[in-house]
């Protein structure tokens, strides 16, 4: 989101028509990730170098591999989850900030986002399996069990769904599309502009509903519960959403410290959220009711994204500041 709110100003402003709610100019500007201050205290864990500014990084079990991306150049750095050693890049047409697995195994989702394309990337061979234009700067992308992905164009002003290798739907009901997570064929997605929580069908290919999500939420997960966890990140909390028997915020938690990068441990029911304003990764027991606080640890510096090893509990931060990842056994 950083990078590209300068140069589309202008280009926001005089382009847009109609109800004043679809001018994003007269929306609140999106929340961002803190910049971080220098480190007052040593990381936990070991910290590895893997490329200049990591940002995006997802933790597979199956393979035993951590992706993480990295720019100057472009790429996918594909690193060995016990030993953090960077085995094989995969060269990337354009850069990015988020990832995703499609599951177990991979493949990994890649929202490209200055060649607007939508990749996957087989994690056993590090080979592009598919390239497909999506919009204008693809921020998140998801995929949903009937097989779907839902693709976040952040500054399209849309989500796209892709089936099959092609576009087959577009939403245009979105300001500034961001964050995506998946419950089933549940689908959820937050906007940057609007600060709201929307949630799509992927069997019907339809909106069915919508709520506040915040002050400046960013990112979404989905836990085992199917709840929907939202980093509030200008408002400092995180807000718990239930989707059955209605969509609802059931839950929040205040967390002061610009929480921006967030992932989910199924097996330990443990969110971890990044806090960017201090250089800390927090961790949080997801109960039924109101998350609880049971780990805080010191990262490295400018913590964008986080990743969980599933098997281990093994936590990887990006160090996006000084071109490091950081490894840490809670």
């Amino acid at each position: 989101m950083r990078w590209v709110h300068l140069w589309l100003a202008g280009v926001l402003v005089a382009g847009c028509s109609g109800p004043v709610a679809d001018k994003p100019a007269e929306l609140p500007p999106p929340a961002e990730p803190a910049a971080a201050p220098a480190l007052a205290r040593p990381p936990a864990g070991r910290v590895v170098p893997v490329g200049a500014a990591p940002e995006g990084i997802v933790a597979d079990g199956a393979t035993r591999t951590v992706a993480v991306g990295v720019r100057r150049p472009n790429a996918l750095a594909l690193v060995d989850a016990r030993t953090g050693t960077v085995g094989k890049r995969v060269p990337l047409p354009g850069s990015l900030r988020h990832l995703q697995l499609a599951g177990p195994g991979g493949p990994v989702l890649v929202p490209d986002e200055t060649s607007n394309s939508f990749l996957t990337v087989a994690l056993s061979s590090g080979e592009v399996t598919s390239t497909i234009p999506t919009g204008v700067v693809p921020h998140d992308a998801t995929r949903a069990a009937n097989g779907s992905y839902f693709v976040a164009n952040e500054l399209g002003k849309s989500v796209v769904v892709v089936r099959d290798g092609r576009v087959v739907h577009t939403f245009a009901d979105v300001a500034q599309p961001a964050g995506l997570a998946a419950v089933g064929d549940t689908v959820g997605l937050v906007d940057v502009r609007r600060n709201d929580l929307t949630i799509y069908d992927a069997a019907t290919v339809r909106q069915i509903g919508r709520v506040p999500a915040g002050a400046g939420p960013t990112h979404v997960l989905a836990d085992k519960r199917g709840r929907l966890a939202v980093a509030d990140t200008r408002g400092n909390a995180i807000v718990i959403f239930a989707l059955s028997p209605r969509l609802e915020q059931i839950a929040k938690l205040p967390l002061p410290g610009t929480p921006y990068g967030i992932t989910y441990d199924a097996v330990r029911d443990r969110m971890w959220v990044t806090l960017t304003a201090i250089n800390e990764v927090v961790g949080l027991d997801l109960p039924a009711g109101t998350p609880k606080e049971i780990a805080r640890l010191p990262t490295v510096r400018q913590p964008n994204t986080v990743a969980v090893e599933p098997d281990t509990g093994r936590v990887f931060v990006t160090g996006t500041a000084d071109g490091v990842i950081q490894l840490i056994d809670p």
